[in-house]
């Protein structure tokens, strides 16, 4: 067993282990410890405790020393320096025109470092901004690229419950989180719903899966007499099933449903054909051919030949047809007389 106590650097950061020693302190106080990027202030948030050698990270720093009132000031001192690095930091990435967004900047506490967070979308060449940095404030430059969660969490934001950021608020760590916690808990599978501000799954889908799990082993995948209530988005998968259809003809409830299902579709077919109705279509009109000369001057003279030539002295017969079906008698056409021929006056 090992005596530990827990430091954190930051609001929301994570935890780290620390050794005592033989110094009394107790959770709030404000201890000096020595870290990989150098001194740095730490705020113990776990009282001197024991722990097992497993839970343990070799070799186990001890804390230097407690917190005084010097120490205090210049960290605040410290934060006011390196809001106006940030700024002209901010400056110099648009003078670059390096594709990168600066989120924040921080200095160790004895001033040996000056430590810059950024997010870019892929690997960026900051060579010279370092260069011109360190010209500026004559001291150790990093850059520390970070992703969209780390990101969402240095920023901070309301998240969709209306409250802050659990990574800005209280969570030390990201936990993995997986879609198959959303499925556990039967919860829609809409992105916009289950992704945080950071565009990645919400890290609150963690908290209760525990219990869902909890829940199947103590009681089964579903209560006795109780169907497990599935949303909409897991259709698609279960439908691949082999035996899908044969567990579903078993329920009771499939009858109420093919009614429900007729009745809609009666109703779709009455409205159909009412505005078929109401509003009939459209015949194409026949498309007219072309005449030529040819068949105008045919369709000319068979007209002529139709068309009856009456005689002048000829008086309308006072006879009636016999009826209807009676034959209608054909005329004659009139006979043309020739021409004379033309004398000819020399003989």
């Amino acid at each position: 067993m090992v005596t530990i106590v827990g430091v954190r650097f930051k609001k929301a950061g994570k935890i780290y282990y620390f050794s005592p020693g033989e110094m009394k302190i107790a959770a709030g106080d404000g201890c000096i410890v020595e870290t990989a990027r150098g001194v740095e202030f730490g705020e113990i948030v776990i009282a001197p405790r024991e722990v097992s050698d497993s839970e343990v990270v070799q070799p186990l720093k001890q804390v230097l020393r407690p917190a005084n009132r010097g120490d205090y000031e210049r960290l605040e001192v410290n934060k006011a320096r390196a809001e106006e690095a940030f700024r002209i930091a901010v400056e110099k990435v648009a003078e670059h025109k390096l594709p990168m967004k600066l989120l924040e900047a921080e200095y160790t506490l004895d001033d040996s470092k000056l430590i810059f967070s950024f997010a870019a979308e892929g690997r960026i060449d900051f060579r010279e901004l370092v260069k011109d940095l360190a010209s500026i404030f004559r001291t150790r430059i990093e850059l520390r690229q970070v992703g969209v969660r780390d990101e969402a969490k240095i920023i901070g934001g309301l998240g969709s419950c209306g409250r802050g950021l659990c990574c800005a608020t209280f969570l030390g760590e990201f936990a993995p989180v997986s879609i198959k916690m959303a499925k556990e808990q039967h919860l829609s599978l809409n992105p916009a719903k289950i992704s945080g501000v950071c565009g990645r799954l919400m890290c609150c889908l963690k908290y209760e899966c525990q219990t869902y799990e909890d829940r199947k082993e103590a009681f089964g995948p579903c209560c006795r007499g109780k169907q497990e209530m599935m949303v909409d988005e897991f259709y698609h998968e279960t439908e691949e099933e082999s035996d899908y259809y044969d567990d579903l003809l078993k329920e009771d409830s499939i009858k109420e449903v093919d009614y429900q299902m007729m009745v809609e579709t009666a109703e779709v077919e009455k409205n159909t054909t009412e505005g078929s109705q109401k509003a009939p279509r459209r015949t194409a009109r026949p498309k007219k051919k072309r005449k030529t000369k040819e068949t105008e001057n045919k369709q000319e003279k068979h007209e002529k030949q139709e068309k009856p030539v009456a005689k002048k002295d000829q008086e309308p017969s006072s006879e009636k047809p016999a009826g209807d079906g009676a034959p209608k008698k054909r005329r004659r056409p009139r006979r043309r007389k020739p021409k004379p021929k033309p004398e000819n006056k020399g003989e």
